[in-house]
């Protein structure tokens, strides 16, 4: 069953998918959850008790701080790496999917080390000793290859223009996180077409523009230790940077003057 905008407004009792910021769906025999990506203010999201097998239409829902997953038909911890960008996400319920197995103390380091931003866990609160071991009992959540495909479109409905544009998705999504900055969006000229010839340069710009786009998102997020964390690091980087373009500099001088000998 596809949850739609229609059983959305419903449940949430709400004139418009923007307004929603608590939603019940538990027990609908959902498979389709497509429409969340017209939900980017969602904050608490109860979908238990359904047939769900992938959680990449929640990658940009940026404000939701409560996921509740338990019992749906989740296969591969690869799908939390759709929730890596959600940076006020707490509390997470995940447990009675396939991708648990049998081990619980793998199932549980590996889910922090992928977030290890969780408050808690299954209904369990996670400690920071927790936190620091699964960054080395924790396995490495490998980012799945398939794409959110059969998008809908402003009215519910697939956009058969836009559905499987990669240019249209990427400028939504960048447009998504500077807004949550308080940045204006970006035309749409400002981004490449991908069927240029420059095809290969124009999807490095794109990524470029996302990764500093999410990074000043992020940035809101960090409490002030990590804050010295990343401003040591990047420093480092500039450092490194500089040091770098003198030495092209002097090499570049050296050769001019072995030329002009």
């Amino acid at each position: 069953m596809k949850l739609s905008r229609k059983l959305v407004l419903a449940k949430a009792k709400a004139s418009d998918l923007e307004s929603v910021k608590k939603l019940n769906c538990w027990g609908c025999n959902l498979t389709d959850i497509t429409i969340f990506t017209q939900l980017l203010n969602i904050e608490v999201l109860t979908l238990s008790v359904n047939s769900i097998t992938s959680l990449a239409p929640l990658a940009g829902c940026l404000n939701l701080c409560e996921l509740y997953l338990r019992r749906n038909m989740i296969s591969s911890l690869s799908e939390l790496s759709h929730l890596r960008s959600l940076g006020r996400l707490k509390v997470l319920w995940l447990a009675e999917n396939p991708c648990c197995g049998t081990d619980p103390n793998r199932y549980r380091f590996t889910v922090l080390r992928c977030l290890p931003r969780l408050q808690k866990l299954d209904n369990q609160v996670v400690t920071e000793d927790e936190v620091t071991l699964a960054l080395t009992q924790g396995e490495e959540v490998s980012t799945p290859t398939e794409l959110v495909l059969n998008q809908p479109s402003a009215n519910g409905h697939p956009d058969t223009e836009t559905e499987n544009d990669p240019l249209e998705y990427n400028m939504d999504e960048t447009n998504k996180i500077r807004e949550q900055l308080g940045m204006k969006p970006l035309p749409r000229d400002k981004f490449p077409s991908l069927s240029s010839p420059s095809n290969r340069e124009n999807k490095m710009l794109t990524r470029k523009s996302h990764t500093l786009d999410a990074i000043l998102l992020l940035l809101k997020d960090l409490e002030e230790n990590e804050l010295l964390v990343v401003q040591t690091a990047t420093q480092n980087r500039l450092h490194t940077f500089m040091l770098n373009s003198e030495m092209m500099k002097d090499s570049l001088q050296t050769k001019i003057s072995d030329v002009d000998d």
